[in-house]
């Protein structure tokens, strides 16, 4: 099968496709045949060597975390029913052709939602639901997502517009400001202007209740400056390393942070649950992952460096299609 893989941590350049064997299942495990796997930007730290210590990865690896596509055969003690069925995966690898996964890493895809939806949804719906729960926006009170056109912070603008509040978008750029503004942000800046926090507040006469950080780093903790006495940030971006927020000061201000990344990965049983919703909201149109650009297997460098770049409006994904044999870059 075709596949990509890292044979030593590095930039985008060590993702190499390679064929490698079928994967076989093992008890209590299947086969799916990837459509679209899922890309973040976790993978293009991991690639690079970062967070062994929480996301342990030997050399050589199969990059990503899960997609979706079919199940194609089914190991000792799996009902044989799944063979044929569309599924969502969500497992230690996807960048390839065929992926093993324990039968409690599958889900069925709703009728009618299209694989490459449905893969968008495998990290990014979790994440954006799991980080709805914790700031629960309220009808009528304004929120901040910044990085807003991302995978997951283009969800959180649509959860907390469906939630009936007023939504700030931040982000970098016209055609990203224009997206969040599809999704239903009533006010949008570019934080790469140095007084995007005094925007934001002039805008909102005085700040936002909630801030939604997917920046990280410098831009997440000029975030607390946006947030009003008394409301609350929720931070999770590490594009530029984490937001650096100063506790006394936020509690002086009555300001609650969460900082979920820190806790550590939900259990499986609340992953699942989570996947399952984000499915349900998207199969009735009440959530709508932005798809802003997709790439055969064997371009996953030229994703990844986009994501590095901030290119990418929206999510990016990988799609499976066999390309022609005098593109296709795959070496034995």
């Amino acid at each position: 099968m075709r596949a990509i893989q890292v044979a030593s941590f590095g930039g985008p350049e060590v993702l190499s496709p390679v064929e490698l064997p079928d994967p076989v299942p093992g008890p209590g495990q299947v086969v799916v045949g990837m459509a679209a796997a899922d890309v973040i930007f976790l993978d293009t730290l991991l690639r690079g060597g970062w967070g062994q210590d929480f996301f342990p990865r030997t050399l050589p690896y199969v990059p990503g975390g899960g997609g979706a596509g079919e199940v194609l055969e089914t190991g000792e003690g799996v009902d044989p029913a799944w063979v044929g069925r569309r599924v969502v995966v969500r497992t230690a690898t996807g960048y390839a052709e065929r992926v093993v996964a324990g039968v409690g890493e599958i889900m069925p895809v709703p009728g009618g939602l299209a694989a490459e939806t449905a893969a968008a949804l495998v990290h990014d719906g979790v994440t954006a639901l799991s980080l709805n729960r914790l700031g629960a926006p309220e009808k009528g009170e304004w929120v901040l997502v910044s990085a807003a056109a991302g995978g997951a912070g283009s969800l959180l603008v649509q959860l907390a517009a469906d939630a009936g509040a007023r939504v700030v978008a931040a982000a970098s750029g016209d055609a990203k400001l224009a997206l969040a503004r599809d999704l239903g942000a009533e006010i949008t800046v570019d934080y790469t202007r140095p007084d995007w926090v005094e925007r934001v507040r002039e805008a909102t006469g005085g700040g936002v209740t909630l801030v939604y950080d997917g920046a990280g780093g410098p831009l997440g903790t000029a975030a607390l400056e946006a947030v009003s006495d008394g409301g609350r940030l929720v931070t999770y971006g590490t594009a530029d390393g984490f937001a650096v927020l100063d506790p006394e000061l936020a509690a002086r201000r009555g300001v609650r942070l969460f900082t979920p990344l820190l806790d550590g990965p939900p259990g499986q049983e609340t992953v699942r649950e989570l996947l399952g919703s984000a499915l349900e909201r998207a199969a009735e149109g009440r959530l709508r992952p932005s798809i802003g650009a997709t790439y055969p297997l064997e371009r996953a460098a030229d994703a990844h460096r986009a994501l590095a770049a901030r290119t990418t409006v929206g999510k990016s994904l990988l799609l499976t299609g066999r390309p022609t044999p005098s593109s296709s870059g795959f070496t034995r």
